[in-house]
């Protein structure tokens, strides 16, 4: 007869900007009796934020389980990082956000928006030929649940998603075609607008540089995935030659970008300060708290990191 494992016996410490939040919405919830703990020493799990906790590993020496209060966890895949615990981040939570993000600005772009604010402010009245969005056709990189609430939203407006994973092969039927990442080049060549989701792997970085953007065409680009996927040098180009009319990054390797840096000036290309998609404190904990009673009775978690796959 298999025996049964005791219940875990938890000892949270919260490593968080918004600490204080989470320590009420914790006073508040089903978890009220978990303990809390200020001493890392002694802490078993830990509800974090990635590039907190990363400069503080060593500190947690009975660390079994860290929930992430970010959807992107590659401040703790560095190679030099302990992963002896188990990691999960947050998922489900960021694609309304995102959706919001590229279908707002794309539509503005396409509809002149920007341009009507600056001309009223001259009291000029001056219509321009715009652009409908119907059939235009939005290449998603990554088809996880960010890439399929994007594909959902966007073709509610008439946008064809179209997918790039690594396999090629995608279970949501919310993309009309799936390519795998071989074939990227094929999906760019189609491209009215270029969305990347992918998290921050070996095979991903660099991914979007000069070879691969040379087959778009007047395409919009949004970065609201990992910096280190956009090649700096290979973009300018890209922006240069016209293969990218615009370029919406909010996400870059090191945030925030150097005030000198050439994105803050370059006409073609929109800045923003890693706002696509923020983690509201209460739907983190709403994820912390169905994965702690998983904890607590020696279940799977869920939304577990692959420490070798990187995400």
């Amino acid at each position: 007869m298999a025996s049964i494992l005791p219940q875990r016996q938890p000892l949270l410490y919260i490593a968080s900007k918004q600490a204080k939040i989470y320590r009420q919405l914790l006073q508040h919830s089903n978890l009220q009796s978990l303990p809390l703990t200020e001493d890392k020493t002694q802490a078993t799990i830990v509800l974090a934020d990635p590039p907190i906790l990363a400069t503080q590993l060593q500190d947690f020496p009975k660390l079994e389980w860290a929930q992430s209060t970010f959807a992107g966890i590659d401040a703790l895949t560095e190679p030099s990082l302990r992963k002896d615990y188990q990691l999960t981040n947050v998922k489900g939570i960021f694609g309304q956000l995102i959706s919001e993000y590229v279908l707002g600005y794309s539509l503005s772009y396409f509809r002149h928006f920007q341009q009507y604010q600056q001309q009223q402010q001259q009291s000029l009245w001056q219509p321009h030929t715009y652009q409908s969005v119907m059939g235009k056709k939005m290449i998603i990189l990554g088809t996880g649940s960010i890439g399929a609430k994007l594909a959902q939203t966007a073709s509610v407006l008439g946008f064809i998603p179209i997918g790039v994973n690594r396999r090629g092969i995608t279970t949501e039927s919310t993309f009309q075609y799936c390519y795998a990442i071989e074939k990227l080049d094929e999906a760019l060549s189609q491209a009215d607008i270029i969305v990347n989701t992918l998290p921050s792997t070996e095979q991903t970085r660099n991914l979007l540089n000069e070879s691969h953007l040379s087959y778009c065409r007047e395409a919009l680009l949004f970065n609201v995935g990992r910096g280190d996927t956009i090649d700096d040098e290979g973009l300018f180009i890209a922006l240069k030659n016209n293969w990218i009319a615009q370029a919406y990054l909010d996400v870059f390797p090191i945030e925030p970008i150097a005030k000198d840096h050439p994105y803050w000036q370059h006409s073609k290309v929109t800045v923003t300060p890693h706002i696509a998609a923020i983690s509201f404190p209460e739907q983190v904990f709403e994820i912390f708290e169905q994965n702690c009673q998983q904890w607590i009775n020696r279940q799977p978690l869920f939304n577990e990191v692959n420490f070798t796959r990187g995400y």
